[in-house]
């Protein structure tokens, strides 16, 4: 017998109330082989692609100002150091506090719906830095629409929630990781339109940049809307995001995702910054300093499936242990090449590290479903019906990705405080990278404690 194939809902008439509006698909069951072979996989695929796209272009916007503080010149705008690792601040701090109702507009709206109207929200803090960005402007108008560009670190949340959904769990670690990664590449992608800008046209025309992306969100927003879908079965239970904060793993999984999320997109922001404060000579011109700032973020964006996927094969809290164990290492080569004035050694370090955080995010958010998972087959084991406990570990599943999510966002706003305050104490980021060393070294001993120590070991994990 054939497969069934998922029914999917179209607008119709009102009659007594009005219909949900969108392609909602009612019978999905990725865990049935026969199932996702025949039907899952393709409707699967599609709806990735686009989620990567709308998710590539969300960082593209939230990571915008890394690029634009290098077309700032104190001498036309007046903006010290400190004042743009405030503009670099703002949009990380708005982003990471929007993962979360972005994460439940998912399962209220659902995720093809929620696609659309992320994607279209873009285009309000583009617009309105492409409007006030010139010599003159006020500082505070600046700090304004730099938060603004904050919406884009949401999507990432509910891109991950709605993927989360659509496919198996054997599955989840590579289809995570490429939608995380494909999404990552906004920020190397940004900071290259950036260098292309600074190459062509000079300092003088960051609305370029801008333009560049307003057609770019269009497509985004029309996309979703033609070819995605709804998932019926992703909504979450009112109490699901209430009942993940009652979960100890939740916290942890948040703590750890702030050593390598918060790494990737606090260094995304900042990388640029560091070069031309650390190292003056060298980088006096935004073109110089432009010409690397998108090399780490690219690295990293590119192998985060190779992290899902590692996870996959050995097990995610064994691949985050020595991540974290290599990271340390990788910041403690940017202290050494700080203190002895290596630019080369220096930019190896910091490399390494965008390619560890990146490993790592992968890592860590293919160990989230593996928790739940391994809770529902203990639940089974112990007589509980299969069906409703991978119910429950989906539910969770989606609602500690946006916690750990939001958390982890936060490690990005902390990175550029601590750079911001490291530069104007000591005039270098020496007294940072001794932070992330000890930071990475916690995380080492939480891994090994929680998820590899053999009195707590959880398998699977």
């Amino acid at each position: 017998m054939a497969a069934p194939t998922p029914t999917t809902r179209q607008p119709t008439a009102p009659v007594a109330a009005a219909p949900r509006r969108g392609r909602w698909i009612d019978d999905w069951r990725p865990e049935d082989p026969a199932f996702w072979e025949s039907t899952g996989r393709p409707v699967a695929r599609r709806n990735l692609f686009f989620s990567v796209f709308s998710e590539h272009i969300g960082f593209s916007i939230w990571s915008l100002w890394s690029v634009l503080v290098l077309f700032l010149p104190e001498s036309a705008y007046g903006i010290d150091p400190a004042g743009k690792f405030l503009l670099t601040t703002l949009p990380t701090a708005l982003g990471a506090f929007v993962r979360l109702p972005y994460t439940f507009a998912v399962a209220r709206f659902g995720g093809r719906n929620w696609t659309i109207v992320s994607a279209a929200l873009l285009l309000v803090p583009t617009i309105a830095t492409a409007v006030v960005l010139e010599p003159g402007v006020d500082y505070t108008t600046l700090l304004v629409v730099s938060c603004l560009a904050g919406v884009g670190g949401g999507n990432f949340a509910s891109s991950m929630a709605n993927i989360n959904a659509f496919y198996p769990n054997r599955l989840k670690g590579w289809a995570l990781g490429l939608n995380a990664g494909g999404g990552n590449l906004g920020v190397p992608v940004v900071q290259l339109v950036g260098l292309l800008v600074l190459a062509t046209a000079g300092a003088e025309h960051p609305r370029l940049v801008l333009l560049v992306y307003v057609p770019l969100i269009v497509v985004a927003a029309v996309g979703a809307a033609l070819l995605m879908d709804n998932l019926t079965t992703a909504r979450n239970q009112p109490r699901a995001m209430r009942e993940a904060t009652r979960e100890p793993h939740t916290w942890i999984m948040s703590f750890l995702y702030i050593g390598t999320f918060g790494s990737f997109i606090g260094f995304g922001f900042a990388f640029g910054q560091v070069l031309q404060n650390q190292f003056t000579g060298d980088f006096a011109t935004p073109l110089a300093a432009a010409s690397l700032t998108w090399l780490g973020p690219l690295l990293g964006s590119l192998i985060r499936p190779l992290g899902g996927s590692l996870a996959d094969r050995f097990g995610g809290a064994r691949i985050t242990f020595w991540n974290f164990a290599a990271m340390a290492v990788g910041a403690a080569i940017v202290w050494t090449a700080s203190q002895v004035g290596s630019l080369p050694l220096f930019v190896v370090g910091f490399v390494s590290l965008f390619v560890l955080s990146g490993l790592g995010n992968g890592s860590t958010y293919k160990m989230i479903p593996a928790i739940f998972r391994t809770q529902a087959q203990q639940r089974v084991a112990a007589g509980a019906d299969t069906a409703v406990a991978d119910r429950h570990a989906l539910r969770m599943s989606g609602a500690l990705i946006g916690i750990a999510g939001a958390v982890g966002a936060f490690g990005g706003v902390l990175v550029n405080l601590a750079f911001r305050q490291s530069f104007l104490t000591t005039g270098t980021g020496d007294s940072a990278y001794l932070v992330f060393i000890a930071f990475y070294l916690v995380c080492l001993a939480v891994t090994w404690a929680v998820y590899l120590r053999p009195q707590a070991r959880m398998s699977g994990v």
